[in-house]
């Protein structure tokens, strides 16, 4: 049964007792990620073999080649960093992350936040120590160290529904109770409807599908796929249809671009997740597009939504702060194809100026609609203002 055919009566005192315990928990989160979080994740492209060496030449790259500049802060450590716990319970870094509280000091000192990976199970995917029973002392090592945001894997985690949210919560009052600001992201895969209780446990993002790979079809199928949860997002609280993988794998240019605009588009959390000290200029430059970063990053914090699909293209549009909108033209399907979005469609004026985000390009004024020939598995993304 769908939830909103379900209704339910509470007394007066207990509803403004949930109000009040609900509105301060996400006020919490909202002086954190007021915006969808941008940064780096060290698993698309280094999985396990990731270094302490490896995180600081991602550091290195986003403070000098203009990532940071164009809001990329974060650099996060994923799995397979944990050693052992010691005789009270604390957990240490393996031989590969020799010290993280020097580590985090040196991302630090480049302008940028460190992220950190953990599991509410006993073990993590790649089978290191998890935060099972060791919550608190998980988030205390964490605040000790600088960490500044926490992707929490659910992976080896066994109980019902409500001991998971339980879970969830648990370490979200440990966060809090250390007193730094440590963004929280909730990583299950969407199991559960977690975009239906993700921001009521403190998530500031939470994964809604399975992993992402690097070709155009898992890509696609995850992205595409989140039409129709854009009411569960906002400002402090993002559904995260998981990393890029820009840059990645056989991604073609015209890809990489519907990878970015798309996600942009969804107001998703903006992780690359590609080698940033070997990439070639036409990925930093997708990576680093200002006018197509600024619609995930818009502050009214809207995700996107499709308006028209006929066979394999579609049409999706954000509406932004300024009351313009921003619109996405994809083709999916594998020859050319010409993509047109009708002005009734994305609800701007008959009359209306048209901008390509990708060329900074003004394209004039069109009435009723505007149409573009857009390559196969590519996108033409511009911004409608009436």
């Amino acid at each position: 049964m769908k939830q909103s055919m379900v209704s339910v009566t509470f007394g007066c005192g207990l509803v403004f007792m949930l109000a009040g315990w609900l509105g301060a928990s996400l006020y919490a989160q909202n002086k954190i990620a007021l915006t969808p979080p941008m940064g780096w994740n060290s698993w698309n492209y280094f999985g396990c073999k990731v270094t302490d060496a490896d995180v600081r030449g991602a550091a290195d790259a986003m403070a000098s080649n203009g990532m940071k500049e164009a809001g990329y802060i974060y650099v996060n450590i994923d799995d397979c960093w944990q050693g052992e716990r010691d005789g009270q319970g604390f957990i240490h870094p393996n031989s590969k992350f020799p010290d993280i509280k020097a580590l985090s000091d040196y991302v630090h000192s480049k302008g940028l936040k460190l992220g950190i990976y953990s599991s509410p199970g006993p073990k993590t995917c790649a089978g290191f120590e998890g935060s099972l029973g060791h919550e608190e002392q998980d988030a205390e090592t964490y605040a000790k160290w600088g960490v500044d945001y926490l992707k929490y894997d659910k992976c080896s985690w066994r109980g019902t529904v409500p001991e998971e949210i339980a879970a969830y919560r648990k370490m979200h009052e440990a966060l809090a109770k250390t007193g730094r600001p440590i963004l929280f992201s909730l990583c299950q895969y969407g199991d559960d409807r977690v975009w239906s209780w993700g921001a009521s446990v403190g998530g500031n993002a939470w994964r809604t599908t399975g992993d992402i790979s690097a070709d155009y079809e898992r890509m696609a199928y995850i992205g595409f796929g989140q039409n129709g949860l854009e009411r569960f997002a906002g400002p402090g609280h993002w559904n995260d249809p998981d990393m890029l993988e820009v840059g990645n794998g056989k991604l073609t240019d015209d890809e990489n671009k519907t990878h970015m605009s798309l996600w942009c588009l969804l107001a998703a959390p903006l992780l690359a997740g590609n080698d940033l000290t070997r990439m070639s200029h036409q990925t930093l430059a997708i990576l680093t597009n200002r006018e197509v970063i600024a619609v995930d990053q818009d502050p009214a914090g809207f995700q996107g939504f499709r308006v028209a699909q006929e066979g394999p293209l579609e049409v999706w549009v954000k509406p932004l702060s300024d009351g313009s909108k921003a619109v996405g033209l994809f083709n999916r399907g594998y020859t050319p194809a010409t993509v047109t979005a009708y002005f009734k469609d994305i609800k701007v004026a008959e009359t209306a100026a048209v901008r390509d985000l990708w060329l900074h390009k003004d394209l004039g004024t069109f009435r009723e609609s505007f149409s573009a020939t857009v390559p196969r598995h590519g996108v033409v993304l511009v911004k409608v203002r009436d």
